[in-house]
């Protein structure tokens, strides 16, 4: 494959992409930029009892940032978040046939943006549940055992 030449899955998912916006009450946020290239990728996702109920992205980027993100977004919407804490970039790359070796960390955007949304769902549901977070030390326990939580999660599947 050449630097610019894209199968037919990838123009499919760059021409007619899946899940783009925000998600209406999400519950989930992520947000990640390549210094690289420049492109930019944002996920929103509404969690319920660990299910993804729904998943949308925006990406300012090359076709294969935004057939990548169309293609998080699809494989993970129904999915419990173990599942989309366990995706990497070569399930996406396989799952698209390939893509050029040049646009290949386009895939990495997608699942970052994705695994920071499922951090931000968890860190505001352990939040939610403390209540009152009064010293930075406080909110920086409660999210390193949300890190903590996250990893636990991912080594299960």
């Amino acid at each position: 494959m050449s630097d610019l030449d894209y199968n037919e899955l990838t123009i499919e998912h760059f021409e007619n992409p899946r899940n783009v916006g925000v998600v209406k009450d999400g519950n989930g946020y992520g947000k990640i930029g390549e210094q690289g290239c420049g492109d930019i990728c944002e996920i929103t996702v509404r969690i319920k009892d660990s299910i993804i109920e729904d998943i949308k992205f925006r990406v300012y980027g090359c076709a294969g940032a935004i057939a990548t993100s169309s293609v998080v977004t699809e494989i993970t919407m129904g999915k419990n978040i173990e599942f989309a804490l366990d995706l990497t970039d070569d399930d996406v790359v396989d799952y698209l046939g390939g893509l050029p070796e040049g646009k290949k960390h386009c895939s990495l955007l997608a699942i970052k943006a994705l695994h920071q949304a499922i951090y931000d769902h968890l860190l505001n549901k352990g939040l939610e549940s403390v209540g009152t977070v009064n010293t930075k030390d406080q909110f920086n326990q409660l999210a390193e055992q949300t890190l903590q939580e996250i990893m636990q999660r991912a080594k299960q599947n």
